[in-house]
């Protein structure tokens, strides 16, 4: 039977992974349509007044030289007033198509101002556009010309008024010093009487423009032509080809702002100089526009223009900047001719030059508008009022009598006399100033004479100023006057320095801050020697004063004022050094000073630590170093044995501490004594400055027991102290040849005295033996009034105080005692070594120390010159 399968059942898939392939092209199609929509451009239109220059498909629009656009259609607008030029523009410049964007077309432009679109004759014409502000925007006008600020300039821009452009156009520089520093951008008629000149100023010059700047016209070139000369002048060769505008930075105080106002000046002197006035006078014979105006002979300005009016002619005239102080008020003018006569001729030059205007200078304070009248001849001058002055100097200048008082190298006076003043230590000159000029002079002007010939050589070259004929013959005097506006009153007396750079030198010293310090030396000084801070000079010494009555030095210095905070409670003085050379162990520290102080010598300043105590007067002394200055060392004298060999930088010691040194030894004159300064360390100093502190000299002193001080032998000798007690303090002292006797005593020690009719070995030191121990000490000796005895001073040790009482003997140990008898043979009795070569003392005891029998300073005890036996046999029961 044949067998039958069963059909199989299979589920079918309901996604199959093939459907992936249509759903992602359908997503990057999508994805491409927009992308290629967004980035597609953006279509814009420009009206420009033509297409001349404009390709469709060439001709690219540019910002900042980056490609943002192209022409893709040109057509003509409805009104036939001009054509439409289609840009389709990077999307990404969409932000940047406002309302007030601008677009030009840049193309060759060639003119005296220079060429402008260079890079077109390579690249073709290209639109520019400019970024603005306001709403979207498809449709702009194109702007005839580029923008007076182009896109990434930066600066200022000023308006310039003038009454007439002159050789001005787009482009003329605009100059600072010659130096060009921004252009003329654009003009415009202002109403039909000025132009307004818009001026761009670079931002890096932006800083030279202030409020108060004056601007003029440099164009071309201006030539001046008259009897008296041709005067020729020019800017710069661009100023004479495309014209300029020159300005000066005013006053300097307040900055300018973008579209600030001024006035274009026709020419440098107007806009800098001087007072502008008027003159009036019925005619206007002999005067010209240019006449001189006069005075003294110097040229101070010139009649500028001459219209009619009701009562006559009116002159426009100005004064130099330089002698604007002259016109005042008061002021009064007259015309001048050459004068002929049968006396001679004046002025004869003028037959040829034409006549001036002389000016005579008023006293009033200047005001703003100011009118006068022209006299036909000069007014008689007030004599009477002329200003007497007594000029000083400290010596004699070649002035002469009737030599001339100059400001600015006008006449303004003359000398009456010169004389030496009735003490002899000066020259006084008696001077007469014109009362015209009497302003001029106020409190703290001053003299200077004036050179006939000066030389000035540097290394920048050599400078040779000479003067006029009577400078020579005669001298001058210039004033030079102070910004004080108070007077100078009727016969006060003014100084008359050696130069301008002398008189500048004694400001400059007077506005710094003075100081003295003390010196026990002229520390290698001289006038002019640097002080420095951190091995900058900060200041000079001005003078050096020996004291006659101390012999010590005042020493004057000048700190410039700008460093005055650091002059505190805390600042020192110290002499440097030329070299200094500091070695230790690790290795060699060499300090050179700078080559003005190691010539001229030289002072530091500088501050001790906050820790440390100071006073005022300590601090204006002048230490020899650093260290000393640092450590607040006072200065004290010694007097000292003329036989003494203390040299400078000996030590001066406490217990074998050093705790200051000697700075100075020399011969006293009475040839009896040495006068030493000495230093004592400030954390010493009051210790043992106290008036009752003692000095001494220290020096070897070799016997058969040895060698004291034995360190001297190699150091010399040194100054040894002990401290005082008292509270008042001293700052001179006398050194003794020796300590005291009782220096070295302990406070604690039994003294007493021993008596003996000769001093045989002993001296002082000679030691106390108590069963061959030493217990003490002789501490010195001394012949008694009669001459009967000497008495020698001792003292115990604390420690063995209990061995001696009023029971002890004391007998001579010294050297070696040879007893020789016929029958009893020689005895030869003797201590130790110690006592055969130095000497010594021995002591036995019977009975016990107690408060009854304890020994006193004053106690005086026989010195036995033999022992006896039973003192050997001595043996105190009981001990302390």
């Amino acid at each position: 039977m044949t067998q039958i399968e069963s059909p199989k059942v299979v589920k079918k898939k309901l996604f199959s992974p093939i459907w992936l392939l249509p759903v992602v092209a359908l997503i990057l199609g999508a994805w491409l349509g927009v992308k290629s929509i967004k980035e597609s451009g953006i279509e814009i239109v420009i009206h420009f007044p033509s297409a001349a220059g404009i390709d469709i498909g060439k001709t690219l629009v540019k910002y900042q030289g980056l490609t943002v656009g192209k022409v893709s259609d040109i057509g003509i607008d409805d009104d036939l007033k001009g054509v439409n030029v289609k840009v389709v523009m990077d999307y990404r410049a969409d932000p940047f198509l406002n309302q007030n964007t601008l677009f030009w077309l840049v193309k060759p432009k060639a003119s005296i101002t220079g060429v402008e679109g260079l890079d077109t004759l390579f690249s073709g014409n290209y639109i520019a556009i400019q970024p603005g502000d306001g709403r979207s925007a498809t449709e702009f006008e194109a702007q005839r010309e580029a923008p007076a600020i182009l896109p990434g300039s930066e600066g200022i821009m000023v308006e310039l008024k003038s009454p007439k452009l002159g050789s001005i156009d787009v482009g003329s520089p605009v100059f600072f010093r010659q130096v060009p520093v921004g252009s003329v951008v654009s003009y415009r008629l202002d109403g039909n009487k000025q132009i307004i000149i818009s001026a761009f100023v670079q931002e890096q010059y932006t800083h030279l423009v202030h409020k108060d700047s004056r601007f003029w016209n440099v164009s071309g070139l201006k030539i001046d032509a008259s009897l008296a000369g041709i005067k020729v002048n020019t800017e710069s060769i661009a100023s004479i080809l495309a014209g300029g505008i020159s300005f000066d930075s005013g006053s300097e105080t307040t900055k300018a702002n973008n579209g600030d106002t001024y006035p274009l000046f026709q020419d440098e002197q107007t806009a800098i100089g001087g007072v502008m006035f008027t003159l009036s006078a019925e005619s206007a014979d002999a005067i010209s526009e240019g006449t001189a105006l006069v005075y003294r002979g110097i040229t101070i300005g010139n009649v500028d223009q001459k219209q009619l009016t009701k009562n006559g002619v009116e002159f426009s005239a100005h004064v130099e900047h330089h002698y604007k102080t002259l016109i005042t008020p008061d002021s009064r003018f007259w015309l001048s001719g050459a004068e002929l006569s049968l006396k001679g001729m004046k002025n004869v030059g003028r037959l040829i030059t034409g006549s001036v205007i002389s000016v005579l200078p008023g006293t009033q304070p200047p005001t703003e508008s100011m009118q006068f009248e022209l006299a036909s001849h000069a007014p008689d001058l007030l004599i009477a009022d002329k200003l007497m002055l007594t000029v000083v100097a400290a010596t004699h200048t070649g002035v002469s009598t009737g030599a001339q008082i100059r400001y600015k190298q006008l006449p303004i006076g003359q000398v009456l006399s010169v004389n030496l003043s009735d003490d002899f230590a000066q020259v006084e000159y008696q001077i007469e100033i014109l009362p015209e000029f009497k302003n001029l002079v106020t409190q703290g002007s001053f003299f200077v004479p004036e050179s006939a010939l000066s030389i000035n050589a540097s290394l920048d070259g050599v400078n040779v100023t000479t003067r006029d004929l009577t400078t020579m013959l005669e001298g001058a005097i210039s004033l030079v006057p102070s910004k004080n506006s108070e007077l100078v009153k009727a016969n006060s007396i003014l100084a008359l320095h050696e130069s301008l750079e002398t008189a500048q030198a004694l400001y400059a010293q007077q506005q710094m801050t003075q100081l003295t310090l003390n010196s026990i030396d002229g520390a290698d000084l001289l006038e002019g020697s640097p002080i420095y801070y951190k091995k900058m000079q900060i200041g000079a010494v001005a003078k050096i004063n020996w004291q006659a009555k101390t012999d010590k030095f005042n020493i004057d210095i000048n700190i410039d004022k700008k460093f005055a905070p650091l002059i505190k409670a805390n600042t020192v003085f110290w002499r440097n050094n030329a070299v200094s050379i500091n070695a230790s162990l690790a290795g060699v520290n060499i300090d050179v000073a700078p080559l003005k102080g190691a010539i001229n010598g030289g002072i530091t300043l500088g501050h001790l630590d906050s820790n440390i105590a100071s006073d005022t007067q300590t601090n204006l002394r002048l230490y020899d170093n650093q260290s000393l200055a640092l450590m607040q060392a006072k200065v004290i004298e010694l007097t000292l044995p003329v036989s003494a060999k203390v040299t400078p930088k000996a030590a001066i010691r406490y217990q074998g501490h050093q705790i200051g040194e000697i700075s100075q030894v020399k011969l006293d004159p009475t040839l009896t004594t040495l006068n030493a300064k000495a230093y004592l360390y400030g954390d010493y100093a009051a210790h043992f400055s106290r008036i009752d502190s003692e000095f001494f000299i220290v020096e070897a002193q070799i016997s058969l027991a040895g060698i004291n001080a034995p360190e001297t032998l190699l150091t010399g000798p040194y100054i040894g102290v002990i401290p005082g007690k008292e509270t008042s303090t001293s700052d001179a002292f006398t050194a003794k040849s020796h300590a005291r006797l009782d220096a070295n005593i302990p406070v604690d020690a039994v003294r007493f005295q021993l008596v003996d009719t000769q001093l045989g070995s002993i001296k002082v030191g000679t030691p106390l033996f108590f069963r061959g121990i030493n217990i003490g000490q002789i501490d010195g000796y001394q012949l008694a009034d009669s001459g009967v005895d000497i008495t020698l001073f001792a003292h115990v040790n604390a420690q063995y105080a209990h061995l001696v009482n009023k029971s002890s003997q004391f007998w001579d140990a010294s050297g070696i005692k040879l007893d020789v008898g016929l029958f009893s043979g020689a005895q030869l009795e003797t201590q130790s070594l110690e006592t055969i070569l130095a000497g010594g003392i021995a002591i036995a005891t019977r009975d016990v120390t107690t408060e009854t029998n304890t020994l006193s300073e004053n106690d005086r005890i026989l010195l036995q010159h033999n022992k006896l036996e039973e003192w050997i046999e001595w043996q105190p029961t009981q001990t302390k």
